[in-house]
């Protein structure tokens, strides 16, 4: 197989990313766009982060109609997909399990895993009509080690690591691949806060998930973007229905 420049290996590749706006979201989409895909994303607003070169939709992806505007909008401007990466997530703190209410867990969900089933389902039948396609599915590392103040966040992410094995064995006959991601402590603006307010309640020093880390440092959302760059290209076409820690070695991977 011969493999194209880095520059140019998703030229004419159509995407559509969830949470585009900052961080993880942003390198993800940048990295796509530097590699030539064409790239639809998505949040609840735009930022100054937020690459101007991507085709930004205004859409809750949370919430039923905010999938499906956001999936209107992609097929309308890309005429179908080639990846999916859903990105989209929230998971803020509580200072105990049994503080977080019904509310929160509803939430939880609907971010965190319902969204991504949601625009899966909107968005797969274009992949299956052309017979291709990849969906990465963000999770964190914090399913290998849930901790009380964010239960509501790693087990909204279980479901949604169980549900993209289910999915990659599913699609796979039909050429689409399914992978999940579970980043580490990364450094954005969304996983600073969460630092912080995790700290105050674990009563810990923000500087424990330096030290945590065995290759010496937080995660940039480049290094997010850089693993998903490779997953979601044609060299890594036999690679499905798996998980991937980018985490700096910090996380048991079991």
């Amino acid at each position: 197989m011969t493999i194209p420049a880095l520059s140019a290996e998703l030229e004419g590749k159509r995407a559509v990313v969830t949470g585009g706006s900052r961080g993880i979201g942003a390198a993800i989409v940048q990295r796509f766009l530097d590699a030539g895909a064409t790239v639809v994303t998505s949040a609840r607003t735009p930022t100054e982060h937020t690459p101007s070169a991507a085709k930004f939709v205004r859409a809750d992806v949370s919430t039923r109609d905010g999938v499906r505007a956001l999936a209107d909008a992609a097929l309308e401007t890309l005429g179908g997909v080639d990846i999916l990466v859903n990105n989209a997530g929230d998971g803020r703190p509580f200072p105990s399990v049994l503080e977080i209410g019904d509310d929160a867990w509803q939430a939880s969900l609907d971010i965190n895993f319902l969204a991504a089933v949601r625009l899966n389902a909107a968005l797969v039948p274009s992949m299956v009509a052309q017979g291709a396609g990849v969906i990465v599915n963000l999770s964190s590392m914090i399913t290998n080690a849930p901790m009380g103040p964010l239960l509501h966040y790693a087990a909204a992410k279980s479901a949604l690591e169980t549900y993209g094995k289910g999915l990659a064995n599913d699609l796979a006959p039909r050429g689409i691949r399914v992978v999940t991601v579970a980043p580490g402590n990364v450094a954005s603006p969304g996983s600073d806060v969460v630092r912080r307010e995790m700290t105050e309640h674990l009563g810990l020093e923000e500087s424990a998930f330096d030290v945590a880390v065995p290759l010496g440092r937080v995660g940039q959302p480049a290094d997010i973007a850089e693993a998903i760059g490779f997953l979601v290209s044609d060299r890594a076409s036999w690679i499905t229905g798996t998980r991937l820690m980018v985490d700096g070695g910090e996380s048991p991977h079991l």
